[in-house]
């Protein structure tokens, strides 16, 4: 007979699904990752940063992601875009730039735009059509976003005649793995009309999923540099892949910094990794 686990027995360590993992990561490759991204030329006269809008649902974490990315080149938990725990309403609700910094405060050439967050009715969260209208580089940094109304040509906030530096390089969706399979359908088709007008314009799309070591899967949760070795987590990116378009490739699950007061290497190499993979392809992008 099996051994049986009474209550005051500790049960055995969640059991990995896939080894050696499906995905391959360095986990020691910190430095090298960090040294990588502030050694990326652009090589265009008319760019000096790599814009990079984020968009999702309320409460996927696309704030908290721009934070973790700061934290993972300072060192220390950093937080620069405003956050809201628990968040019903988005929190965001004016276009905002922020570029990205070493420790040192060296400029690096990534900007990310953080927009209100997508909900399901009409009277709610971004307007899908002011998704678009930043895609284009049309609207000005601290334009308050309307829900119910995009922005028109006649406000001030409008760039008529937007540079490449305006324009977005890179559209990425922020979605949490926690929520995915339960996220509204009338948000999965704004998403959608984001992608179809980034695909007209060769605009690159791809997926940060976040929240991988909340209670998703034991396994992560217990050990991050597992991810790779959960199927949980592999469904789960395929799922986002089958709502929001992007093949799998172009899917990076990520833990952002939303409870700790310290950073640490795994999380950060998880999320340097990413921005690696969103700089190479939007600086293809550029070049064509």
């Amino acid at each position: 007979m099996g051994k049986s686990w009474s209550k005051s027995s500790t049960p055995p360590p969640p059991t990995p699904d896939f080894d050696p993992p499906w995905r391959k990561v360095e986990w020691t490759h910190k430095e090298l990752l960090i040294n990588q991204l502030k050694s990326i030329q652009l090589n265009h006269p008319e760019l000096q940063n790599l814009r990079i809008l984020l968009h999702g649902p309320v409460g996927a974490g696309k704030s908290c992601f721009i934070n973790s990315v700061m934290s993972a080149f300072h060192g220390e938990v950093v937080t620069m875009a405003r956050e809201q725990a628990n968040a019903k309403k988005s929190c965001t609700k004016t276009y905002k730039a922020y570029q990205i910094t070493t420790k040192d405060n060296e400029n690096l050439p990534f900007i990310f735009n953080d927009v209100m967050g997508l909900e399901a009715t009409e009277e709610d969260g971004m307007h899908p059509d002011d998704v678009v209208n930043a895609l284009l580089g049309h609207i000005r940094e601290d334009y308050q976003f309307n829900p119910t109304c995009p922005i028109s040509e006649k406000d001030p906030s409008f760039i008529r005649e937007p540079s490449l530096q305006d324009k977005v390089h890179c559209l990425v969706s922020v979605v949490s793995a926690s929520s995915i399979s339960r996220m509204e359908k009338d948000v999965i088709n704004k998403m959608g009309i984001a992608r179809e007008k980034a695909n007209t314009l060769d605009i690159p799309h791809v997926v940060i999923m976040t929240k991988v070591d909340d209670d998703v899967c034991p396994l992560v949760k217990k050990d991050l540099q597992k991810i790779y070795m959960s199927k949980k987590i592999k469904d789960k990116m395929q799922a986002c892949s089958n709502d929001l378009g992007p093949p799998m490739k172009l899917i990076f699950p990520v833990s952002n910094y939303y409870e700790e007061n310290e950073t640490n290497d795994t999380k950060d190499v998880l999320i340097l990794l990413a921005l690696v993979e969103i700089a190479k392809i939007a600086r293809r992008c550029v070049r064509h």
